[in-house]
């Protein structure tokens, strides 16, 4: 009786929940589809996200593509909206991490392309204030494969208002590892890139990828700092920044720091819709770093992913030269390639391990994956920070999530995972 009636109580909240139908999935199975419907609906139930976008495409085709929950379901405080914003199709979302793939690692291909920088060029050739003697035998490959040394984060927030202290800092920062012996993942390492990107461009960040790669795949949605979008068509996240600043404040939280939170005096104390989340990218870069800053919908992600399914073509134009599409979805000794995620730990395909597969995640709630062989891509945006952090001052894991769309999609291409 009382799982029956646990039952009901879900499936009526299941049918309250604003729900977007797919316009265009004749080609996708129904019950995959029902499978996927029931895995977010029940994360929206389980109030671990407040919506989220699911696009798949194979061969080019997007044969599935549905909005679930709402854009902003909490105001500041997570206070229910009495008037929650519904998500739709082609929401705008902080991408976070993906900024990483989508605008920085996309970058880095386009100067190795032209032949304006090499993989193995010193990092200091290209910036020559990263001079420091522990700095200076870090290549752009070791960037690229977080393999640099340098620390995963640090609230550079604190020592730096632009990306030139920023820079310096990162400069009088000790390294933290061995150059090129272990992979660590650090969000330092990409604000280098950014900064190569831009000294070697002679353009800012934004600026190069607009001109040389957004505008010619005709992208009308992918940018940093969406301060003229209408709020109503942004993806919500955090409440200010409650899981950062105890980064800083809780040595037992992950990141052991010098710095004190409370001398920190500009902490947001507001919802944020179109800023994006993090620290280091809103205070230290004003939202265009090559770590975190990129917003995007599904649809123009689903672009950027098939360039590489397509081996840098675009509608017959050749966007990147094939060979160098290989050579940065290449796995190295760390199971992943340049730039890119493709160890099954990372993008969550343990079922599937033998596929050629290569993705990122994003840490407000975002992921994409993008499988060869088969010309399959997998989106899947959500705003989880918008449900706030959970009483261990943590956000939704999403991984079983993930993986459970992933599994789902592969099953009706691959077939049984072996």
């Amino acid at each position: 009786m009382i799982k029956n009636a646990g039952f009901k109580k879900l499936a009526v909240l299941a049918l309250s929940i604003v729900f977007i139908a797919c316009s265009n999935q004749k080609d996708f199975p129904i019950q995959a589809s029902k499978e996927i419907d029931n895995a977010i609906l029940a994360e929206i139930g389980q109030d671990n996200i407040p919506g989220a976008v699911v696009l798949i495409s194979k061969n080019n085709t997007i044969v599935y593509h549905k909005a679930y929950g709402h854009a902003q379901k909490y105001a500041y405080g997570k206070k229910p909206l009495s008037n929650s914003v519904p998500i739709q199709k082609n929401t705008l979302f902080d991408l976070a991490s993906l900024t990483k793939v989508f605008a920085t690692t996309y970058a880095i291909m386009l100067l190795v392309d032209q032949d304006l920088i090499d993989l193995d060029d010193p990092v200091s050739k290209h910036l020559p204030e990263l001079n420091a003697p522990d700095k200076t035998d870090i290549t752009i490959r070791h960037l690229l494969t977080h393999s640099s040394g340098l620390s995963e984060w640090k609230p550079i927030y604190y020592h730096a208002k632009d990306k030139h202290q920023a820079l310096n800092y990162i400069n009088d920062l000790p390294r933290k590892y061995p150059v090129g012996q272990e992979r660590h993942y650090s969000d330092l390492g990409f604000m280098l890139l950014g900064y190569v990107v831009e000294k070697v461009s002679g353009k800012p960040l934004n600026a190069f990828l607009d001109e040389h790669l957004y505008q010619k795949l005709h992208l009308q949605s992918t940018l940093f700092v969406p301060e003229k979008w209408p709020k109503e068509e942004i993806a919500a996240t955090s409440h200010g920044n409650p899981f950062e600043r105890r980064m800083v404040a809780d040595d037992n939280f992950g990141y052991k720091c010098d710095e004190n939170a409370e001398d920190f005096t500009s902490w947001r104390h507001y919802t944020l819709i179109g800023e994006v989340n993090d620290g280091n990218s809103f205070y230290a870069h004003q939202g265009v770093a090559g770590h975190a800053g990129l917003f995007s919908t599904a649809e123009d992600l689903n672009v950027l992913t098939n360039v590489i399914l397509n081996k840098g073509k675009f509608e017959n134009q050749e966007i990147i030269r094939e060979q160098t599409i290989a050579e940065f979805i290449r796995k190295d000794r760390f199971e992943n390639g340049l730039g890119w995620a493709m160890s099954p730990e990372i993008i969550y395909t343990d079922s599937y391990k033998d596929i050629d597969a290569f993705g990122h995640t994003g840490f407000t709630g975002t992921f994409v994956l993008g499988v060869r062989k088969f010309k399959l891509a997998i989106i899947l945006l959500t705003n989880r920070q918008n449900v706030d952090v959970n009483e261990k001052g943590y956000y939704s894991n999403l991984k079983i999530l993930r993986k459970s769309i992933v599994d789902i999609v592969l099953k009706q291409y691959i077939g049984e995972a072996r």
